[in-house]
Formats: structure tokens, C-alpha cells, sequence
């Protein structure tokens, strides 16, 4: 039907031609960025899906790294420790030797005595030297809470307690070897504190290793999460530069049939002159 007032060809060929620009814009928009859903209007509940995955992204990140730290604070705690038990070790052979009778005299005892509190000073300087960030770790027996997890609950935290490993903790200050008697009751104080830091030291390994299996954890999880996310995100390359060959040629071909269409009326006028 040709008509003169209204081209209904022309307009709905002007419709189809927007709809397949409107398509256009958005499969350009998702190959020039590489995400399909680009804002919240562009698929309400998959864009609240993908919100919600990368806050738990994220925080597994951070949780990740918290875990990281804490195993590098118990690796620092852990190598001053061992130091201190060298100390202690040799503190314990000086008093040993002192203890023995055949060797008990002033002169043998005094330079024993200044040997063994040189050792025990070595304790102190390192359990106050010794911190990760400005926070002491061996000095003042706190308890450190570390978030290795990215929800708030008892299961994504370990809590570590650190021993003071300071000489006085260790009940080893104010020891003198100047007698028999005296070297025998600084072996048995140097044993027991050789003790102490053992048991802190396994305590300290125990909780790293729980922190570092977490972190495992944590590292899986978040690879899975990261899976979710790029599937919903993420463009399939292959599929939207597929759908813009196809809506180039319908855009061509509908700039093509509205400017035929837009020719109708005139047709109609040929008629009437004719």
C-alpha cells in the first residue's frame, strides 16, 4: 500500500534500524571493556551476583596477606628464639663446668660468673630487640589475633600467644656461679628455661603451620571465586565479536532498506501525476 501522509515501511524500518544501533552500542561497549555486565542495567541480578563474589574476592585477598604476615611475625619470633636457646646452651656448658669441684676456685668462678651474666644480658637485649612493625614479640608475653579469613567468626582467626623470653621470665637473672652449689643451681634454672623456649618455639611452629594450611585454604577458595566471577563478568570474545559481525550487517542493511522505504511517497506521487 503506497501512502502519501504516513510512511509505515520507513517508520518501522526506523525501529528495527535503532534496536539493532541500541545492540551495537552495547555488544562494542562489552568487546572495548571485556565485562558483559557493565552496570546494574545491564543485568540487575547477575551485576548484585558479581558485587557480592568480589567483596568475597577481595577479602579473601586480604585475608591471604593477613595470613602471610602473621607467618613471617612467628618466623621472626621463632629465629630470635632459637638464638636465645644457642645462648642458653652455652650458658648451661659454663655452668656445668663450673659445678665441677676440681675447678672450684675464686679466681676460675668470678670469670665463669662474668661469662654466664654476659650470656644471660644476650637474652634480654635480644627478647627487647626483637619486634615486627613496632609490636615487641618476645618481651612482653601478648597475645596476637591475626584475620586469616574474610568473614568475621572464630574460624577465620588464630590467636597466638608469644612467651616473654626476657633473662627474668626465664628465671635465669641473678645467677652467679661462685660455688659448686651455686653452678649446680644455675645448671638447673639454665635447663629449664632451655625447656621454656623449646615449648614456646613448638607452640609457635604449631600455629604457623595451622596459619599456612588456612592460607592454602584461602588461596583455593578465592581462585574459585575468581572462576565465578570472570564466567558472570567477563565477555565470551568469541561470541560478542560474532553478534557485532552480524548487527554490522543489519545495520548497513537497514540504513539500506530505510532509505529505500523513505522513497515510497514518491512513488505515491508518481501515480497521482501520472
Amino acid at each position: 500500500m503506497l501512502l502519501i501522509n504516513d510512511n509505515v515501511a520507513a517508520l518501522g524500518a526506523e525501529n528495527n534500524l535503532d534496536a539493532t544501533d541500541t545492540a551495537m552500542q552495547n555488544v562494542v561497549g562489552q568487546l572495548s571493556s571485556g565485562l558483559q555486565i557493565q552496570t546494574a542495567a545491564d543485568n540487575p541480578a547477575g551485576y548484585s551476583i558479581a558485587q557480592s563474589l568480589q567483596s568475597e574476592i577481595n577479602g579473601y585477598g586480604a585475608a591471604e596477606s593477613n595470613a602471610q604476615t602473621a607467618v613471617s611475625v612467628l618466623q621472626t619470633a621463632q629465629g630470635a628464639i632459637n638464638q636465645q636457646e644457642a645462648i642458653l646452651q652455652q650458658a648451661n656448658t659454663i655452668a656445668t663446668q663450673a659445678a665441677n669441684t676440681t675447678t672450684d676456685n675464686g679466681t676460675a668462678n668470678a670469670a665463669d660468673t662474668q661469662e654466664f651474666n654476659s650470656l644471660v644480658a644476650q637474652l634480654d637485649q635480644i627478647a627487647q630487640s626483637t619486634t615486627f612493625a613496632g609490636v615487641s614479640l618476645l618481651n612482653t608475653g601478648s597475645t596476637l589475633t591475626f584475620q586469616v579469613g574474610p568473614d568475621v567468626s572464630s574460624a577465620d582467626t588464630v590467636s597466638v600467644s608469644l612467651a616473654n623470653t626476657g633473662a627474668s621470665a626465664l628465671a635465669v637473672s641473678g645467677l652467679s656461679l661462685n660455688s659448686v652449689a651455686s653452678a649446680t643451681a644455675a645448671m638447673t634454672a639454665v635447663q629449664t628455661a632451655i625447656n621454656t623456649l623449646a615449648s614456646a618455639a613448638a607452640s609457635l611452629g604449631s600455629s604457623q603451620n595451622q596459619i599456612q594450611a588456612l592460607s592454602n585454604n584461602v588461596t583455593v577458595a578465592q581462585q574459585n571465586l575468581t572462576s565465578a566471577h570472570a564466567d558472570l563478568v567477563d565477555v565470551n570474545v568469541a561470541n560478542a565479536t560474532s553478534q557485532f559481525t552480524s548487527l554490522q550487517i543489519l545495520e548497513q542493511s537497514g540504513i539500506s532498506v530505510l532509505s529505500q522505504a523513505q522513497q515510497l511517497p514518491q512513488l505515491a506521487l508518481k501515480l497521482i501525476s501520472g
